[in-house]
């Protein structure tokens, strides 16, 4: 917190994260409050600070929300506690966000304040639905229009016959339940009832839906498709190439819901995945990882390995890499520690997450589990060899008993213990609609059955998608049927499995 406060006014896009520009991000991960809208990736939200107060003053269609007047109190309010505030926008802030409200109230009150600008889903969604809102041929020129206002109205400031002789593209901003009427006041100014016309639903979203009709007809179209807000409308002779210059429908998972169980630190990774093959993902951590590594048995396993009294370290998790290497840090030590060690990696991510440090793994097993890793081990001869361990808490006992039947003199060090998350009702919700719920660990598998209240509540028609064996054994304990199974056992082999699943 700084002593001048300041007010970030933010463009978050229209809906897909990954069109977030790279300073809304900096800024959100930095700001001391969010104040954000509905339409608001929450995805973008797990980028703020833990200590960040996320702040909700969305509009949802027939319900109560805060007046425009008193989220401008706030940012004003916030600012002159000195903190640093995002005001986080769907869209572009300054494109119908009341963005120039907002900055108008700061000046006023004399609050220093920055405009990020946003994709505006007057762009986006066309764009995500094949319509280029400008072509050389057919388009040379767009107007953005707000249609949330009643065209008939002797206030209207909306020039009918001016928009109806316009020589473009016509982009309507929240025009979803006036549609009827915009289409008959551009017809009845001069507007061809054959123009070529569309109406796209949650642009830019996993979901999104596209109609198309002649202006005359667009309106009953979009009744009968039950298309709702939030939606763009646009009308020109560009919506014509739609069925030609489509891409986003073809993405392999489109229209797939997918619930990503992982903890909310690792999932982003593989929700982003997902997410660019045109998934709906739901992210519902139902583990977090509690580290373990300023603890006494921590503290002398890695003096030992600095030591040199190690003859093999071995590494089941990407997690454990990357806590024994931090280990090994607040010792004021780095990659030279494990000089004249062979380190032992479970898989290939646990392999890549050490090549991240520096640290190369000699021995990676061909399949990602401990019975695969131990016959490795075995096979170079364990007798009076001394290994550490390095794992979770309640990790499954297989490598260290193999390993100690082999001769091994095994030290087994706990870096870290999963334990589970509360969903809220909004995510078990969700859930409940889901195609797909992978699982990448046994924990996940308990916990996240603990989460939404035990395995019959389970979403009937979900397809579990196990990352392999073990965690498949933990389904089947759950009383659970596993659908589809990884063959390589870490998230590419999960994410190519479920793509043939999807595909057949």
């Amino acid at each position: 917190m700084s002593e001048h406060g300041i007010v970030h006014l933010v463009g978050a896009g229209p809906g897909d994260p990954g069109l977030a520009t790279q300073r809304a991000l900096d800024l959100i991960a930095r700001a001391d409050a969010v104040v954000h809208d509905r339409l608001v990736s929450p995805r973008l939200l797990d980028g703020a600070r833990e200590r960040a107060e996320l702040i909700y003053v969305g509009k949802r269609p027939g319900e109560p929300s805060m007046p425009q007047d008193e989220i401008n109190a706030l940012l004003v309010e916030r600012a002159g506690r000195g903190q640093r505030v995002v005001r986080l926008k769907g869209g572009d802030p300054f494109v119908f966000g009341r963005g120039g409200e907002e900055a108008e109230a700061l000046t006023e009150a004399g609050v220093a304040f920055e405009v990020v600008p946003g994709v505006t889903a007057g762009v986006a969604a066309p764009a995500y639905a094949g319509i280029p809102v400008t072509h050389r041929e057919q388009a040379s020129a767009v107007a953005f229009v707000t249609a949330h206002e009643d065209p008939d109205k002797d206030e209207s400031a909306l020039d009918w016959a001016a928009l109806a002789a316009f020589p473009g593209t016509l982009v309507f901003y929240m025009g979803v339940k006036r549609l009827e009427a915009v289409a008959a006041s551009l017809i009845e100014h001069g507007r061809s009832a054959a123009e070529p016309a569309a109406v796209i639903e949650r642009g830019t979203f996993a979901h999104q839906r596209t109609v198309t009709a002649p202006l005359g007809k667009l309106a009953k179209r979009a009744a009968d498709e039950g298309i709702e807000p939030p939606a763009i409308t646009l009308v020109g002779a560009v919506a014509s190439l739609r069925e030609r210059l489509a891409w986003f429908e073809r993405a392999p998972l489109r229209g797939r819901t997918i619930a990503v169980t992982r903890a909310r630190a690792q999932a982003s990774g593989l929700a982003a995945r997902l997410a660019e093959l045109g998934a709906e993902v739901i992210e519902a951590p139902a583990i977090r990882i509690v580290p373990r590594i300023e603890t006494e048995e921590v503290g002398e396993a890695v003096s030992r390995l600095v030591a040199g009294d190690y003859d093999i370290v071995c590494l089941t998790s990407p997690n454990g890499a990357e806590l024994l290497y931090e280990a090994v840090a607040l010792e004021d030590r780095d990659a030279r520690a494990f000089a004249g060690t062979a380190i032992a990696a479970i898989g290939p991510a646990t392999a890549a997450s050490l090549l991240e440090r520096g640290l190369h793994a000699d021995i990676v097993p061909p399949r990602s589990i401990g019975e695969s890793l131990a016959e490795e081990l075995l096979e170079h001869g364990m007798r009076h060899k001394r290994v550490l361990i390095a794992r979770a808490r309640d990790a499954r006992d297989v490598l260290p008993e193999a390993l100690v039947n082999g001769g091994g003199e095994v030290d087994v060090v706990t870096l870290y213990e999963t334990v589970g998350e509360q969903l809220d009702d909004v995510t078990i919700a969700a859930i409940a609609g889901a195609d797909y719920v992978t699982f990448t660990s046994s924990s996940t598998v308990r916990y996240f059955c603990d989460a939404i209240g035990g395995p019959a509540r389970f979403p009937a028609k979900a397809r579990v998608v196990s990352i392999g064996p073990v965690t498949s054994e933990a389904v089947r304990e759950a009383g659970l049927r596993v659908a589809v199974e990884a063959e390589q056992h870490d998230v590419d082999g999960l994410v190519e499995a479920l793509l043939d699943d999807a595909a057949s």
